[in-house]
């Protein structure tokens, strides 16, 4: 297992000798989308899905060096446009070749990050090109914060029916999040982690690092966490979508949700200062505990007394007999509820 740069380095300095240039995975001619940590030697590490790395270069040939803390991590690679191509990393190191042309020519190249936190950290180490980059790909001037669990991760978008549940079904591009905030003309990043709540994970446990705690890190992996910096992102708007596992083992206590909320919230407000705040139910919940749930967040929404702060609603959307989060069609539906309410909050157009 990679526990350090150093460690990456030499895992890769054992294989062959490279003649064409090589590129730092964090060379500013390459944009970066969601929350990133940068090692001394150039290499990228990540564990939050929906990170995502933009490049244009002009040449034939472009290939990454790439590596992960365990077996179950799966990243996305586009072309110019094209199809994706999933690719499921290990703790083996590999050279992943990107693009492979009969001539040279310019090619945007984009790579997503598909999957969970808990699924392993990801380390991009270094990119290797007959060519040369260009200038990095211009990403939204708007910039948009999602919170939530695993339904906000994607979990289970590319289920497959009578299949059995594995890391390739998380597709956060599909995830109601990122289809909003293309929608709204933003770059988003995802702070999610299944399982988890405000106050408890989905069986009660307290212990856990729930939003209050992931929200704080770049990477929320069980043993390599590491803090994020809020000055490097700035958003205009946060969506939290948090609350499913709180109530999967009945209503919690409401004044304590509620104070938790508004502690979460204070911290929220005065890390992001020019950022409007939508807190919504999400859609798993339905019936008295999502009733209850939305109650809560008026009583929070009431008690904060803030301008900023905002309530979204979505309606209930079950999943189905394969999987009981989201279906893809789902998670798009989702989007479109809350895009209105999102433009009506920023004044976004």
């Amino acid at each position: 297992m990679c526990r350090n740069a150093l460690a990456v380095a030499l895992m890769f300095a054992c294989g062959p000798a490279w003649a064409e240039p090589t590129v730092r995975a964090d060379d500013p001619r390459i944009a970066r989308m969601g929350r990133t940590v940068a090692q001394a030697d150039g290499s990228l590490r990540f564990a939050y899905p929906g990170v995502r790395l933009s490049l244009a270069f002009e040449g034939r040939a472009l290939s990454l060096d790439a590596v992960a803390s365990g077996e179950r991590s799966h990243i996305e690679v586009t072309v110019d446009g094209g199809a994706a191509r999933i690719i499921g990393l290990s703790a083996r190191p590999r050279t992943i070749s990107l693009v492979n042309a009969r001539q040279a020519g310019v090619h945007r190249v984009d790579i997503l990050h598909r999957s969970e936190s808990w699924h392993g950290v990801v380390t991009l180490a270094r990119f290797v090109t007959d060519g040369a980059l260009l200038a990095a790909p211009a990403l939204p001037e708007r910039k948009m914060l999602v919170l939530g669990d695993s339904v906000t991760c994607g979990e289970a978008i590319d289920r497959v029916k009578g299949g059995e549940k594995d890391s390739s079904w998380w597709n956060p591009r599909a995830s109601y999040g990122m289809l909003a905030a293309q929608a709204l003309g933003a770059q988003v990043h995802l702070v999610c982690h299944g399982g988890r709540g405000l106050v408890r994970s989905w069986n009660g446990r307290t212990g856990d690092d729930n939003l209050p705690d992931f929200y704080e890190l770049a990477i929320a992996s069980e043993g390599q966490a590491v803090r994020w910096d809020h000055a490097g992102y700035d958003p205009g708007l946060i969506v939290s979508a948090i609350g499913t596992n709180d109530f999967s083992t009945g209503i919690p206590e409401r004044a304590a949700y509620v104070k938790a909320y508004e502690g979460l919230l204070r911290t929220l407000l005065r890390n992001h200062p020019h950022a409007q705040i939508v807190l919504t139910e999400g859609a798993v919940l339905d019936g008295e505990r999502k009733a209850a749930l939305s109650s809560y967040i008026a009583e929070t929404i009431d008690r904060m007394g803030s301008a900023r702060v905002h309530a979204a609603a979505l309606l209930h959307h079950p999943g189905d007999l394969t999987d009981a989060h989201p279906t893809k069609a789902q998670h798009a539906a989702m989007a479109r509820e809350l895009v209105p309410q999102l433009r009506a909050v920023t004044g976004w157009e």
